[in-house]
């Protein structure tokens, strides 16, 4: 049997259109100056920060570490730290 249940966290950033996300960023070049970190690994992030009801960045961050291989199953490649 296989399991086809989707997290409430990917049901929301299914709301989302990644590729609609991206032609925006293009737009404004809202990735001009990213290192490692992305505007939609950010906005992964601030979607995290809202369900978890975290209130630090420590939190965020850890919270999204524990994800592991999971974030890149969200277009995510790493936690931030």
């Amino acid at each position: 049997m296989k399991n086809t249940s989707i997290s409430l966290f990917r049901q929301i950033l299914d709301l989302v259109p990644k590729h609609e996300f991206e032609k925006i960023i293009m737009k404004h070049n809202g990735d001009k100056h990213k290192q490692t970190f992305d505007c939609w690994a950010h906005f992964v992030s601030m979607i995290f920060c809202q369900l978890a009801q975290a209130n630090s960045l420590r939190e965020i961050c850890g919270g999204l570490k524990t994800c592991g291989g999971k974030l890149n199953h969200l277009g995510v490649e790493s936690a931030p730290t």
